[in-house]
């Protein structure tokens, strides 16, 4: 069996592919328009720093709990008594924000394709109003592309359905493409490169009152964007019980962020180069726009057709992990029951239409705004939703190292351990307190959060059932 277990490249190679997704197509221009060329690079830095320490802790509880695979969400559960009612409710709540960051992370990938799909249909960008819907006009283009969005969701959602092999199959071909792709880019930037296009690397940014924004202000208002560029860097702990060893869960975790940071770097750096500021920050598809300064119409077209393949990948990829996640946590006793149910392929219906379903709602917002606009709104939640976990995972890896558990005389290590799982802990904190610092995009998300709790009462109803039925057997 040997064989069939995933080593550290194939691991690394997941990590990589599931953290540079639609990120790196819209990133340059929304971190642009959020700080100055320093801010920028000072965000992908702390981004990095804070991911890595994140990282870290995943990478010693794949070693420390190797029984507990299948995501970040798991160790809730772990922080309190088994099968206790706090046990269940957190890894219910954790499993609830995880699932919200994925569907609405889906919406992300898809407005993204939407964008790089204008390049052939210039249409989808139209400002014609068509109808108003009571004082708001209804843009041509906006329609358009919600109708497509629309489209690509739930045809990914009949590809899924019949059956995860054909999904496999498109995905690698994807991947190939992502990685073709970003390889031309770099290559040619790197000699069509102009410094001037970047002006002041401490030029000003703004806030919506006109008041200029301090360098610090800059790097923290990049930090949620940057910070979604890293989600998937969790990806080999979902596969750590498939690992041929679990050290190699933690190097592939390690390398992965370390690949996709010199990416990230290197692309948002490039793309300043390419594009003056003022275009870059009202860009739809950065990326496109840039290599057509170079190249003109055709390498804009070859570089987009490689963005659609590699975003349709993305897009199933994470359609499916979307209902993989509250159907693994029902598998466990912490999500609704009713999640279980599969069809005749052995895919997740429920769980897939659901997640899907509420997709759907979020991609409504293309209808009011702008693709980048809705792709801004989108990633606050979605990588607020993620953060969660997340800081369940550090505070988890800080009980371990107070309690001493799977440390034993190792004093060293439980202290090296307990001072990454704080700095991680203190990472999340943060970015949580900078992405809510808009009131509206706090409101939204504990309101997300917060619907989960309509639904507890039919996973706690589930585990009292089982409770019962063991005491029967046992009596």
């Amino acid at each position: 069996m040997q064989q069939n277990k995933l080593g550290l490249w194939v691991l690394t190679a997941l990590v990589v592919g599931n953290m540079v997704g639609s990120g790196i197509f819209m990133l340059p221009r929304s971190l642009s328009e959020a700080a100055s060329p320093l801010g920028v690079i000072l965000a992908w830095l702390l981004t990095g720093g804070g991911v890595l320490m994140t990282a870290l802790v995943f990478g010693n509880l794949a070693i420390r709990k190797p029984e507990l695979n299948g995501g970040p969400q798991i160790y809730a559960k772990e922080l309190f008594p088994k099968r206790s009612n706090a046990s269940v409710l957190s890894g219910f709540m954790s499993s609830w924000g995880y699932w919200i960051g994925n569907f609405a992370g889906n919406v992300a990938i898809i407005t993204t394709f939407t964008s790089y799909l204008s390049t052939f249909f210039p249409i989808l960008t139209s400002k014609q109003t068509v109808f108003m819907v009571g004082a708001t006009p209804i843009k041509l283009g906006n329609l358009l592309t919600f109708m497509v969005c629309t489209a690509l969701l739930w045809g990914m959602h009949f590809i899924i359905l019949r059956g995860i092999e054909g999904a496999g199959k498109l995905n690698f071909i994807a991947t190939s493409a992502k990685v073709l792709g970003f390889f031309l880019f770099i290559a040619i930037s790197l000699f069509a490169f102009d410094k001037s296009n970047i002006g002041s690397i401490v030029a000003p940014r703004y806030d919506e009152a006109g008041h200029s924004v301090s360098l610090f202000g800059q790097v923290t208002g990049a930090a949620v964007a940057t910070l979604w560029a890293f989600v998937g860097v969790e990806s080999a702990i979902v596969f750590a019980s498939r690992a041929r060893k679990q050290t190699d869960v933690k190097r592939a975790t390690i390398l992965g962020l370390l690949i996709a940071l010199i990416i990230y770097i290197g692309i948002s750096v490039l793309v300043m180069g390419l594009l003056p500021q003022k275009q870059l920050i009202h860009s739809e598809k950065p990326l496109v726009d840039a290599i057509q300064t170079i190249l003109g119409p055709s390498g804009a077209y070859i570089l987009a057709g490689l963005g659609l393949i590699s975003l349709l990948g993305s897009t199933l990829g994470w359609v499916l992990l979307s209902a993989e996640v509250p159907y693994q946590a029902a598998k466990q006793g912490l999500f609704i029951p009713a999640f279980l149910k599969e069809n005749k392929k052995g895919m997740p219906k429920l769980a897939l239409v659901l997640s899907n379903g509420l997709a759907q709602i979020f991609i409504f917002s293309t209808i009011s705004h702008s693709m980048s606009a809705a792709f801004d709104f989108v990633i606050y939640i979605a990588t607020l939703a993620y953060l969660v976990p997340y800081f369940i995972a550090s505070v988890f890896q800080l009980k371990l190292t107070w309690t001493g558990e799977t440390y034993e005389t190792n004093t060293k290590q439980r202290i090296t351990d307990g001072v990454i799982a704080a700095l991680a802990t203190i990472y999340s904190i943060w970015v949580i307190i900078a992405g809510t610092s808009d009131i509206k995009t706090f409101m939204l998300g504990v309101a997300l959060l917060a619907s989960g709790i309509i639904f507890y009462p039919l996973v706690k109803k589930a585990v009292d059932k089982e409770k019962n039925a063991k005491k029967r057997l046992s009596a």
